[in-house]
């Protein structure tokens, strides 16, 4: 007799929940906790995610047989993984040719290693695992749809339990103390012994560890960010982002010898104009906004997606510049900012805004993806005054990314613009870039070659394909060799996994795979398209996230009290499908802000509701939930895989990919059924 049926299926709702709960707060913990300590795992941190759903998949099958009351590997392995990390020794570095990542040339302390990646899959993938192992009888001792909506409602709770520690900037050991006590409520569950006991003391000591950790490292955290902020007496003070220097607080009054060239560029190549407006965008700790006022700008708007990086600015700058009552801050994303204001600057200034992480685990969109398409920088063309600047300096590391940005300024401006290269040109160092109005002053300044004079120049970033760090329509081998780890560790795994709990490969279902690949590339969608239209902010993510939840407990409402056909629910979610790809983003781009909302709610959701409701229609007829939502979670791993393609078709093609999914999930769901447990193993019946 399996040991699931011994002790975990007796009905206990609330351990359904708070087991729901604790895994969805596991997973977001290492999706924050673990890019910000290893470094570069912040651009592949939707890797972490597809570990997360794999080893969730993995518990529920190895819960079967393994899952005993009272003792859970959990702790131990959260103790491994806290080890691991909080070294902060596991870095890895990419050089590649074709993409860029921000942070290469400032950090010396990555090795070539390619063994941290799959390291952190398959820990993540043990961890969540070993914390899933009681959910397979969990669900299945509940009926189908009220045993799916515990497990919505105990995610949501998840999320929302995160989402506030984030508000507030707190730190890891909150988020730690926090799981903690989710696990020791989940072993209050079941009588007190020795191994409960014994799992308490490591998940004690584990936090005891993250505790240590940071009170040596003394750093700061934002809802994006491990923050460091190093300050050495005549010199000017620093911040790091995820191990990686990222700022530093210029006085305008330093030696020039200490100044980066970029910042007085501007005002240089116009020494007669006097800005009356500005608005600058990544204005961080404030020293763009201070070599703002230092030329005589009449106000300023200065915008900053990070709240915590914004407040140090405004604390420990020596200009103060955001004490300056000519200053407006607005902690918001700089796309999002554009489209809400209707005010004309003289001068728009974008301030080095590389984010160096992504925003979403699920989606392969960092914090300024947006900001860098064609379609962003008419937004900032529109919002010139009569005569107005558009300035754009950075690091550019690679000399195609400087040619890729002046071909897309050329496109929106009808002109090449003005640009100012600094150090080696052959290796791609720090340039300026103005379009709009010609500078007065050449000072070092040359007309970037129009896109027409060079048919070989990398094409532009758009709404559809924001991926400004990439030279081509393609996927780089980096992120091919890893995809293709996860592939084949999925398979092991799912066959090991198999094997263990005596399970055949013939109780997983093709169908519930097919929904779960299929609704993952959905919801990363849904996140673009939202990402485009309110910002790529942690909150707009965390409410798309809880929108998409509530949407779940929608379609399960709906499929209690009615049983709608799923010929007509897989037509409604094809033509849904069909209204999204023919509406771009752009055009749901409409004022005002509630109109665009409830737009976008419909074309972008849709899709997202019918999704749910066939997904809650299959799984409210099967006899064996365990196995249905394994099947899904390990479709959705495959499902991330699949997300990359949005590198090559831009995220509207990956519509074309959903659609091909469902159909394939509506074959399978049509030509065989989930038989439940009956004294043996699930299996895939054809139906007669």
């Amino acid at each position: 007799m399996l040991l699931a049926t011994r002790g975990a299926l007796r009905r206990d709702p609330v351990q359904l929940v708070l087991t729901s709960t604790a895994l969805l707060f596991t997973e977001l913990l290492v999706l924050r906790w673990i890019p910000a300590n290893v470094i570069y795992i912040g651009f592949f941190a939707n890797y972490l995610l597809m570990a997360s759903f794999l080893g969730i998949g993995l518990g529920i099958l190895l819960g079967r047989r393994y899952a005993t009351p009272g003792l859970s590997p959990f702790p131990g392995l959260l103790l491994v993984v806290v080890a691991l990390v909080a070294q902060r020794k596991l870095d890895v570095q990419f050089k590649a040719s074709n993409e860029v990542f921000f942070g290469l040339a400032e950090s010396h302390s990555a090795d070539a290693n390619f063994i941290v990646l799959p390291l952190m899959f398959v820990v993540v993938m043990a961890l969540l695992a070993a914390l899933a192992l009681p959910l397979g009888g969990l669900l299945r001792s509940q009926p189908p749809l009220r045993a799916y909506a515990l497990d919505i409602g105990g995610s949501i709770a998840g999320i929302v339990l995160f989402a506030l520690l984030s508000a507030f900037s707190l730190p890891p050991v909150t988020w730690f103390g926090v799981l903690a006590v989710l696990f020791f409520a989940l072993s209050l569950r079941h009588p007190l012994n020795g191994r409960t006991i014994a799992n308490a003391g490591l998940m004690v000591v584990a936090v005891v560890a993250v505790i240590i950790g940071s009170a040596r490292s003394g750093d700061e955290w934002s809802p994006y960010y491990r923050i460091t902020v190093k300050e050495e007496a005549g010199a000017d003070a620093t911040i790091s982002v995820n191990g990686i220097p990222h700022q530093v607080l210029h006085q305008v009054q330093a030696e020039e010898s200490s100044r980066e060239p970029f910042y007085e560029q501007v005002y240089r190549w116009f020494p007669q104009r006097m800005f009356g407006s500005a608005l600058i965008v990544g204005a961080g700790s404030g020293t763009d906004v201070a070599y703002g006022l230092a030329h005589g700008i009449g106000r300023i708007d200065a915008v900053e997606i990070d709240p915590r990086i914004l407040a140090i600015g405004a604390a420990r700058h020596p200009d103060r510049p955001y004490a300056d009552p000519a200053v407006r801050a607005h902690v918001n994303d700089g796309r999002a900012f554009l489209r809400t204001s209707t005010d004309r600057y003289d001068l728009i200034v974008f301030a080095l805004p590389d984010s160096l992480t992504l925003v979403s685990t699920s989606a392969n969109l960092r914090l300024e993806s947006y900001l860098f398409t064609e379609e962003a920088f008419a937004s900032a063309r529109d919002h010139l005054a009569s005569g107005g600047v558009f300035v754009l300096y950075n690091y550019y590391r690679q000399p195609w990314l400087l040619d890729k940005i002046a071909g897309m300024l050329g496109d929106v401006f009808g002109e090449p613009p003005v640009v100012r290269s600094y150090g080696d040109e052959t290796t791609g160092s720090a340039a300026v870039l103005v379009a709009g109005a010609r500078p007065d002053v050449a000072d070092g300044a040359s007309v970037a070659t129009a896109r027409s004079a060079d048919p070989g120049m990398p094409g532009p970033a758009t709404d559809d394909w924001p991926f400004l760090y990439l030279r081509e329509h393609a996927i780089d081998s980096n992120y091919l060799g890893a995809l293709a780890f996860v592939i084949v560790a999925t398979l092991a795994a799912t066959g090991f996994a198999a094997r263990a709990a005596k399970t055949p490969l013939t109780a997983f279902s093709p169908h519930f795979f097919a929904l779960g690949a299929a609704f993952l590339l959905l919801e990363t969608r849904s996140l673009a398209t939202f990402g485009l239209l309110f910002g790529t902010t942690w909150i707009v993510n965390a409410l798309v996230f809880v929108a998409i939840l509530l949407s779940v407990l929608l379609a399960i409402l709906v499929n209690t009290r009615a049983r709608p056909r799923p010929a007509v629910l897989y037509a409604a979610l094809g033509l849904s499908l069909a209204v999204a790809y023919l509406l771009p983003p752009a055009s749901l781009l409409i004022d005002p802000p509630a109109a665009r909302y409830v737009l976008a709610a419909i074309v972008a959701f849709a899709p997202v509701f019918l999704a749910n409701l066939v997904f809650t229609t299959s799984f409210r007829e099967t006899k064996s939930a365990d196995m249905a939502f394994a099947s899904n979670l390990i479709g959705a791993t495959v499902g991330g895989v699949l997300e990359y393609a949005a590198l090559i078709t831009g995220y509207r093609g990956l519509l074309v990919i959903v659609a091909l999914l469902y159909a394939a999930a509506w074959l399978f769901g049509a030509r065989v059924r989930l038989l439940g447990d009956r004294g043996m193993p699930s299996a895939l019946i054809l139906e007669r």
